[in-house]
């Protein structure tokens, strides 16, 4: 069984209210996963044909707003960041996260195991001078970290033409107002190209950021936009992926975008949309209560047996 996460920055299970656009928004391929519900906490516990769907705790027991450095840190390592720096930190990781993903980051883990691994998204150009001088400075995100940690090629806009990548806006709408030649695409066709992708790896993760940035300024039509192209490219993700073959998770760090009535995180839990085979999102959604149990699912899923999924499980420190 192939694991696909989808990570999308900045989205937790909210109310049903004119300022959460999961709810306002027609969403029809979302709602059509959760039969006819809509992408809300209500909707938390929803088990069907294809979908289930958890909430989870961003807080983790620190006191405080959920923040994207040591809630992606928590993801990306089943570590408590949060408890271990004693606070939320916003932004990008200091140097004690940054150790945590160099020893703990999922692909370095995973790729010890001898699994296939791939982060998806495409790095322009001047990106890679900065890698040539090993990541100068202390301002990258926990993805592009465990990716560098993990010895993981970056993908650059040479894959992205030829449809190895994605780029971190889904439908190229801004990468085409840049001088590289990139036209802009449909969210179809890039959630086609990314279950395409995610067959010839056994772990493949792609992010979306532009979500937590569209809650920050609270632009109520940009929200919009997002939650459209969201729901569209995941519609397409599904549709082209295998049940049998793939679990696709799709997860957030903290709430954000749910909540347009302000521009700060929230304390909402976050999702976690497994959409795949029924037996293995059974085995998983008791299984599931905060960020840091994510990467166990992941390898438990991969290991594909109780006795591997829990000597996994077991042995994720000592890795």
């Amino acid at each position: 069984m192939r694991v696909l996460m989808f990570f999308i920055d900045g989205v937790a299970l909210g109310q049903r209210k004119a300022e959460n656009p999961f709810f306002t928004e027609p969403t029809p391929c979302l709602r059509k996963l959760l039969q006819g519900r809509p992408l809300v906490l209500a909707s938390a516990g929803y088990r069907g044909d294809r979908a289930s769907l958890v909430a989870l705790d961003a807080v983790l027991g620190v006191a405080g707003l959920p923040q994207s450095a040591t809630g992606q840190a928590s993801i990306f390592t089943g570590q408590n960041a949060p408890r271990l720096l004693g606070t939320h930190l916003n932004g990008f990781p200091n140097q004690e996260l940054r150790s945590l993903l160099a020893e703990s980051g999922i692909f370095i883990r995973l790729r010890r195991r001898g699994y296939r691994c791939a982060f998806a998204n495409a790095y322009r150009p001047d990106f890679f001078d900065l890698l040539r001088q090993g990541l100068p400075g202390n301002n990258y995100s926990c993805s592009t970290l465990i990716t560098y940690y993990g010895g993981l090629t970056f993908r650059s806009l040479d894959d992205l033409r030829e449809k190895q990548a994605l780029f971190m806006d889904i439908d190229h709408t801004l990468l085409s107002q840049m001088e590289y030649g990139l036209p802009q695409i449909t969210p179809e066709t890039a959630g086609s190209r990314l279950a395409a992708l995610s067959k010839e790896y056994d772990f493949t993760l792609f992010e979306y950021f532009l979500s937590d940035l569209a809650g920050h300024r609270g632009d109520i039509e940009e929200a919009a936009r997002v939650v459209q192209t969201l729901d569209r490219f995941i519609g397409a993700l599904t549709s082209s992926l295998d049940p049998a073959e793939t679990l696709l998770i799709v997860t957030s760090d903290h709430g954000n975008l749910e909540d347009l009535a302000h521009r700060e995180h929230t304390t909402n839990p976050v999702p976690a949309l497994l959409i795949g085979s029924a037996a293995w999102r059974d085995r998983l959604m008791p299984r599931l209560h905060d960020l840091t149990d994510i990467l166990p699912a992941i390898l438990e899923t991969l290991q594909g047996n109780d006795s591997e999924g829990d000597s996994a499980e077991r042995s994720l420190g000592t890795l």
